[in-house]
């Protein structure tokens, strides 16, 4: 048996974040070439062996991505490369790492993308965006959700109430207060008869039922039972579930793994 506090002490350290004494502590061969510093309230950054190579002068900065790192100074952001040297302008209020050359970036509440040389390539005009899965982004306007592709273009009309990323193929996707899943297309392939939905992971998607939670297969067939008060996404073939106020791990054959 294992004890919940135990079980929500991994939760929450598989979540957290290391500091750079963390970072310093892991070998030679687990760093980055360049690792987040600081000295006093700035950040810099250093090589392994703690020595300065980017000046510590930014309010923030986070890991590169790409070549970029993603830095704060005079309370905006923008990105520095490996030397140090600014190629995207601090004119931004929250912006993501990049990812194969594409970054979503927020200025004055709209959220848009740029490429990794700074141009915008999706107007920022959206009311909240999500990072690119499988080719496509759920994005919001006016209230309402859909997806558009790298370009830009309207892939999948945005009419719903909350959409989901793409994961697996499938998104879930909320409308009337009921949540089902669509396809790349558009299509819905399991029905919205849902009050929650979770994205799909190792093939099943936990989805909620009259405060009641189970998993479903990707053609909808609910292949652990809706029963339990709380799920977490199948991770390694176990899943952290919640029952009868007691947390533990289910396996994929419904099994408890320990409660």
């Amino acid at each position: 048996m294992i004890k919940n506090s135990f079980l929500v002490f991994l939760i929450i350290l598989s979540f957290s974040l290391f500091d750079i004494q963390n970072l310093t502590a892991q070998s030679d061969t687990s760093l980055p070439d360049l690792i987040p510093y600081r000295k006093g309230d700035k950040w810099g950054f250093c090589d392994k062996n703690k020595k300065i190579i980017i000046p510590c002068k930014y309010d923030n900065v986070k890991l590169f991505s790409d070549g970029l790192a993603r830095s704060k100074l005079n309370n905006k952001w923008g990105y520095i490369n490996k030397e140090g040297k600014e190629v995207i302008p601090f004119k931004y209020d929250e912006v993501g790492d990049f990812s194969k050359g594409f970054a979503l970036v927020i200025c004055n509440k709209k959220w848009g993308f740029i490429n990794i040389e700074g141009k915008e390539i999706i107007t920022l005009k959206y009311d909240d965006a999500r990072d690119i899965k499988e080719g496509l982004i759920a994005v919001k306007l006016n209230d309402k959700w859909g997806f558009i592709d790298k370009e830009g273009k309207e892939v999948i009309p945005l009419k719903y109430d909350w959409a989901g990323d793409l994961c697996e193929g499938l998104a879930a996707v909320k409308l009337n207060k009921k949540c089902g899943y669509i396809d790349k297309e558009g299509k819905e392939v399991i029905p919205l008869k849902y009050n929650e939905a979770k994205r799909f992971n190792e093939g099943l998607a936990g989805v909620g039922l009259d405060d009641k939670f189970g998993f479903i297969n990707k053609e909808g067939k609910e292949v652990i039972a809706i029963k339990y008060d709380y799920v977490w996404d199948f991770n390694e073939g176990l899943a952290y579930v919640k029952l009868n106020e007691k947390w533990g791990f289910i396996k994929r054959r419904q099994r408890n793994y320990s409660f």
